[in-house]
C-alpha cells in the first residue's frame, strides 16, 4: 500500500468513526427523551445492546 492509499484509507476510517460517534450521540439524546431502546436502534442502525450501554 502506497502513501496515497494509506492516507485515503485513514481518512475513510476517521469518517466512519465520526459517523458512529454521531449516531451514539443522537441515541443518547433520544434516550433522554424517553424513546425506547429498540426504536432508537432501529432508527439509527445500531444494536439494542449498543443503545442500552449508553
Amino acid at each position: 500500500m502506497g502513501t496515497r492509499e494509506y492516507l485515503l484509507e485513514k481518512a475513510k476510517s476517521e469518517e466512519r468513526a465520526r459517523a458512529e460517534a454521531e449516531k451514539l450521540e443522537a441515541a443518547l439524546e433520544f434516550k433522554k427523551l424517553g424513546v425506547s431502546d429498540s426504536d432508537i436502534a432501529k432508527a439509527l442502525g445500531l444494536t439494542v445492546d449498543q443503545v442500552k450501554a449508553l
